[in-house]
């Protein structure tokens, strides 16, 4: 291997002598550029001063689109269907909800929205901004209108005041069966169709009637959930009052078990109007005996179909039915009822129920009924009646001793009085009536409140 030469000492003369300095190095010689860098390079340049000025932009228009708005007050605005973003920003500025519409327009591309505005009726508070006039409409927060079905209404009923309210659209397809429908108040948006609330209406029964039907006792001699909706709509039209309810279940209760007719007064109505639901006057006395399907006073045991619509209370009255031994009631005077399990008992709450009239009509004040759909009293006494007697099974009615055929009368019915009892001064019984349609129903007239009984009167001795 070769060795580099070796250097030789200088002499110090030589070491003081300057050393000239080293030549500069070659200069390299510089590439040329590629335009295509230059231009990705520019590009970039310009996309960043550009995002700069964009998110600058962006910032300022989101700070702006909290700010309060223009509106002064409280404001509900229709957005027609099939409105684009243009027409929705022109019809906000036109309303004085927002000032500038390009600027709605702007949130509504950049933040994503503008392809989920929905139309509807919309309640947009004062001042409010432009971010939550868009989240509204976005995300369709509509005003919620309300429709209140009460019960012991029918289906005819139901469909003729659904049909009466404007801010529902369509017809209903086919008429829910008498029964089927639950009563309650129901929520909806402007321009829901009449057929998705009965189909709401019809759901919640179903849910509703399995829930009660499970809870049912193992004695309830009611066999079928179809047999509970039946046996509930006759409760619902007997009594108004809540606290009642399971004690006139177990009057009827009662009378199935003992095999007695279930006399009631709105079973005949609707055998005679059926889905109309009332008559609008008194029940004569030949139609307590006209045979019809649903008239309890002459067929044994329930009708073959319920006669309105009952609520939940009225289904879940009759499961947990109250375990009394009684087999009357009758009119108190007070909007309630005076039960009874002989007729014996009977009878002298028919008395007191008459004193309470007599003392309505001396003082002036109107009967507490107007006779309307309730049974007309025979022109005398009247000692007929269901009840069972001694040595008499308790499905054989007693009868008056010069009566051939028994007729079903009295019976426990709850708004009329004593049905097949008249007073000795010949005077009528009548009954206690809120039904639709009437002057005391608590639906048009306010100041009526079934669940409020009234004052009873002095009874006179």
């Amino acid at each position: 291997m070769s060795q580099p030469p070796r250097v030789a000492p200088r002499s110090p003369n030589e070491a003081l002598k300057p050393v000239a300095p080293p030549a500069p190095p070659p200069k390299v010689r510089k590439r040329r550029r590629s335009p295509f860098i230059a231009l990705l390079s520019g590009l970039f340049t310009t996309t960043l001063v550009l995002a700069g000025a964009l998110g600058g932009g962006i910032a300022y228009l989101d700070s702006r689109s909290k700010a309060p708005g223009p509106l002064s007050a409280d404001r509900v605005l229709i957005i027609p269907k099939e409105n684009g973003v243009t027409e929705i920003a022109e019809l906000l500025q036109r309303e004085g909800l927002i000032e500038h519409p390009w600027a709605f327009k702007v949130a509504a591309y950049t933040t994503g929205k503008a392809a989920s505005l929905k139309a509807g009726e919309y309640l947009f508070k004062a001042r409010s901004s432009q971010k939550d006039i868009l989240d509204v409409i976005a995300e369709g927060k509509a005003v919620e209108h309300s429709i209140t079905i009460p019960e012991g209404l029918t289906s005819e009923q139901i469909m003729a005041r659904l049909q009466q309210n404007d801010l529902l659209t369509g017809d209903v397809i086919q008429v829910p069966r008498e029964g089927q429908i639950l009563p309650d108040t129901y929520k909806f948006q402007r321009g829901s169709t009449r057929q998705a609330i009965v189909s709401r209406m019809t759901r919640d029964q179903s849910r509703i009637l399995n829930e009660v039907w499970a809870k049912r006792p193992a004695d309830l001699p009611i066999k079928t959930p179809a047999e509970l909706v039946i046996l509930a709509s006759i409760v619902e039209k007997e009594t108004g009052r809540a606290d009642e309810r399971p004690r006139v279940a177990g009057v009827f209760i009662n009378r199935l078990n003992r095999k007695m007719k279930l006399q009631s007064d709105p079973t005949i109505v609707y055998g005679l109007v059926g889905g109309k639901g009332t008559l609008g006057r008194g029940i004569t006395r030949p139609e307590i005996t006209q045979a019809t399907p649903y008239n309890t006073y002459v067929i044994e045991g329930l009708p073959p179909g319920p006669i309105a619509n009952p609520g939940r209370a009225a289904l879940e009255a009759v499961v947990n039915h109250s375990r009394t031994k009684d087999l009357y009631f009758v009119a108190d005077g007070s909007g309630g009822h005076a039960f009874a399990e002989t007729l014996e008992q009977h009878n002298r709450n028919v008395a007191r129920w008459r004193q309470v009239e007599s003392a309505r009509r001396d003082s002036g004040r109107p009967a507490v009924d107007g006779g309307v759909d309730r049974a007309e009293p025979p022109p005398g006494p009247d000692q007929r009646t269901e009840a069972p007697a001694a040595g008499r099974p308790d499905n054989q009615a007693a009868t008056a001793p010069d009566q051939s055929e028994p007729e079903t009368y009295p019976v426990p019915g709850n708004r009329r009085a004593a049905a097949g009892q008249a007073g000795a001064a010949g005077t009528r019984a009548r009954a206690f009536d809120a039904s639709e349609g009437t002057t005391r129903d608590p639906l048009l007239n306010k100041t009526f409140d079934l669940n409020s009984p009234k004052q009873v009167p002095q009874l006179k001795p």
